[in-house]
């Protein structure tokens, strides 16, 4: 993993009640922790003990966009071979990895268990959220992958950890996605399955441990909708159980 991780600034939403579970959540590209913030404020009330984490990208060059600068969790130099690793910023999606890390012992120090910490991100963030379970040697209590892919993938089985397959997963995926191609999520999904042995949730389980729930929604572009973030509540519900 990369070395000394840069401590994230970010926004944190405190729990209602006593604090005995913690979500962190990574924004995609070009955002902030701020784009996800109502989605954290509507979910809230349903999760009294939990508290929201939603870190800010550092402010990189992103080769896509011609050099601009902007909030990105690794730089990306084309959007038409995401799932083909040799184009992978690798040191890039390793440092984030190790300032996510941080965060996440940051919770354990103040005592929240690591079966009680959820990751998860859209796009960018999901890439994230999905290897920084699938190689630590944290057993976190699931994470969320949305509008997403497994990057790294070349070496994913090399990276991961003993206990990678036992992580619960919930993968949402538009199938009009124009920015992460709906078929850049399938082929993720089976390389979970077939190469690192996740077991697939049939059709309206709402979850397993272990066990992949991927759930597409159709016409949906790169972005989520009310089904998508029901579907998401019912998931951390089981988790947090």
């Amino acid at each position: 993993m990369a070395a000394a991780a840069t401590s994230l600034k970010h926004l944190k939403i405190s729990p209602k009640e006593a604090h005995t579970a913690t979500i962190i959540f990574l924004h995609g590209l070009g955002d902030s922790g701020q784009g996800w913030l109502p989605v954290a404020k509507m979910l809230w009330s349903s999760f009294p003990n939990v508290k929201w984490i939603l870190p800010h990208a550092p402010s990189i060059s992103i080769t896509l966009n011609g050099g601009m600068r902007m909030p990105g969790w690794f730089d990306l130099s084309s959007l038409d071979n995401l799932t083909d690793s040799r184009y992978d910023d690798e040191k890039g999606i390793l440092t984030s990895i190790a300032a996510v890390d941080d965060l996440i012992q940051k919770e354990v120090d103040a005592g929240i268990p690591e079966n009680r910490i959820i990751l998860g991100g859209f796009s960018q963030g999901g890439v994230v959220s999905i290897l920084t379970a699938l190689t630590s040697q944290r057993k976190l209590g699931g994470v969320i992958g949305l509008s997403t892919w497994v990057a790294i993938n070349h070496k994913v089985e090399e990276l991961k950890s003993a206990h990678a397959a036992e992580t619960p997963i919930f993968w949402g995926h538009g199938t009009a996605d124009p920015v992460v191609n709906y078929e850049y999520g399938q082929e993720s999904v089976e390389l979970l399955t077939k190469r690192l042995g996740f077991p697939l949730l049939p059709p309206g389980q709402t979850f397993g441990r272990p066990g992949i729930r991927f759930e597409s929604y159709r016409g949906m572009p790169h972005s989520s909708c009310p089904e998508e973030i029901e579907h998401m509540k019912a998931w951390i519900t089981e988790a947090l159980k």
